[in-house]
């Protein structure tokens, strides 16, 4: 089994940053894409960005410039920095990872439980 767990979560005033990690744990034999998405409330869940096992990155147009997705590869864990937030950054940041376990045939998208991110204007 394997699993993601969040973390970093919480509340922060407009203009300020927040870093949120995800952390893979469980029975892994790869890792290939990992991501974080979000929903905020009364809509549909969205892409912030993404990053595949070599380092290439992909942001939504909303967050460039101000976000900054991360992994360690050693590590198996993502981060995302975030940093200028906005009100309309509010929601639950959902980790994702495309990951192969060692008894699996072929990679699944496994989710986070998600973690609050709540920006006061």
């Amino acid at each position: 089994q394997v699993h993601l767990v969040e973390s970093g979560g919480g509340f922060v005033q407009a203009g300020g940053s927040l870093r949120l990690s995800c952390a893979a744990s469980g029975s892994i034999f790869s890792i290939n894409a990992m991501g974080w998405y979000r929903q905020a409330p009364g809509k549909q869940r969205e892409l912030v960005a993404t990053i595949t096992s070599g380092g290439s990155t992909n942001y939504a147009d909303s967050v460039k410039g101000r976000v900054t997705i991360s992994r360690d590869n050693a590590e198996n864990t993502v981060n995302l920095q975030m940093n200028s937030l906005k009100p309309e950054d509010t929601g639950v940041y959902y980790c994702n990872a495309l990951i192969k376990g060692t008894f699996s045939s072929w990679p699944l998208p496994i989710w986070g439980q998600g973690t609050q991110v709540t920006v006061s204007s």
